[in-house]
């Protein structure tokens, strides 16, 4: 994931003043450069996010529901459609795009927005499968993600490695049965030269323990032939270290 040259605009809509400056502290001190504006509540954001170029939201979880509705259809409204992320535990959040605990410090704060920024980064993913129809199953899959992310595309773990060494990735979904190197031959590699990657091992195998052999091995995740969508966003969730909303669970 690169992050030379990108500037975010967030939106900090909370009622507490003091929340507010903590999350903009926060941003202050954020790896991505970020320009903050604030509302205390459903109205100023609203018109701030009539105008252009909100990339990100922090909503307060302890808004009355109707406040948080507004904020929400708002925000799916504006042009360039911003990621929602509700901060804190306070009330049913129900359509946000994420969801955090409530920072209460400023350490704590730099992470949250940190986390937070990174949804709006785009990420390099590399899909490795020698069945083109399943690399097009995943390919589809992650386009229709909400996050941003630059999909590459090979049949082989030779490929997939060349690719690793000539390009940075930030994750493979990586298929175990493969002609040449098998999964967790690429993985060893992969794991070797590359341990920033997220690896994802893909397999149909039955084998009560894969996916214990496939965490062992270094990889992230195991998804079984055939996954859901719903899977994938589980990872991509965890990757983004954020807490998916009831329906993208």
């Amino acid at each position: 994931m690169s992050s030379d040259l990108i500037s975010l605009k967030v939106l900090i809509v909370m009622r507490s003043a003091s929340e507010r400056e903590l999350l903009r502290q926060g941003a202050g001190l954020a790896t991505v450069p970020a320009e903050v504006v604030e509302a205390d509540g459903a109205a100023n954001a609203k018109a701030l996010l009539a105008g252009a170029g909100i990339d990100l939201v922090l909503l307060d979880a302890g808004l009355p529901a109707a406040d948080k509705a507004i904020v929400c259809a708002a925000a799916r409204a504006a042009g360039g459609k911003p990621f929602i992320v509700g901060i804190g535990r306070e009330g049913e959040l129900a359509d946000v795009d994420g969801r955090v605990n409530k920072p209460a410090t400023a350490d704590e704060a730099q992470a949250t927005v940190d986390c937070c920024i990174r949804t709006r980064i785009p990420a390099r993913v590399l899909v490795v499968d020698d069945s083109p129809t399943m690399r097009a199953i995943v390919r589809k899959i992650l386009t229709a993600s909400k996050f941003p992310l630059e999909i590459v595309e090979v049949d082989e773990g030779i490929k997939a490695l060349k690719q690793l060494k000539e390009g940075s990735f930030d994750i493979v979904f990586l298929d175990y049965n493969m002609p040449g190197l098998n999964g967790f031959e690429t993985l060893s590699e992969l794991r070797r030269e590359h341990p920033h990657v997220v690896a994802v091992m893909i397999s149909s195998t039955d084998k009560e323990d894969f996916a214990d052999q496939a965490r062992q091995a270094g990889a992230a995740a195991f998804l079984k032939k055939p996954f859901f969508p719903a899977d994938i966003d589980a990872v991509l969730y965890r990757y983004y270290q954020i807490e998916a909303p009831p329906r993208a669970r």
